[in-house]
């Protein structure tokens, strides 16, 4: 009985590690990612705004940079950006026209 106790709180501790970080680890988290991402679109986007996912999924980091595209006056777009969370290697994908809102 001791022993499958040992065990469910052993599985229980490794299931849920998002639970014993702290703030300040998911703020230095969304840091790196918002300085990766933003490096990585500097040569793309010009006033670039960033939204970081503060989580993320269980593997990356995530967000969306949007911006002027360099070089033009008027084309604003937006730019997928991934992070491993094991390399912290920057991954972007292409420019996305945003879907014009209705306020």
């Amino acid at each position: 009985m001791l022993k499958n106790l040992v065990l469910a709180a052993l599985v229980l501790s490794a299931a849920t590690p998002a639970f014993a970080s702290s703030d300040d680890a998911w703020a230095e988290f969304a840091t790196k990612v918002e300085e990766g991402c933003l490096g990585a679109t500097s040569e793309i986007l010009s006033d670039a705004e960033i939204v970081v996912d503060p989580f993320g999924s269980e593997n990356y980091g995530l967000a969306v940079i949007t911006g002027k595209v360099n070089g033009e006056t008027i084309s604003t777009k937006s730019i997928i950006c991934v992070f491993d969370k094991k390399t912290e290697k920057v991954e972007i994908g292409g420019e996305l026209d945003l879907p014009a809102v209705d306020k």
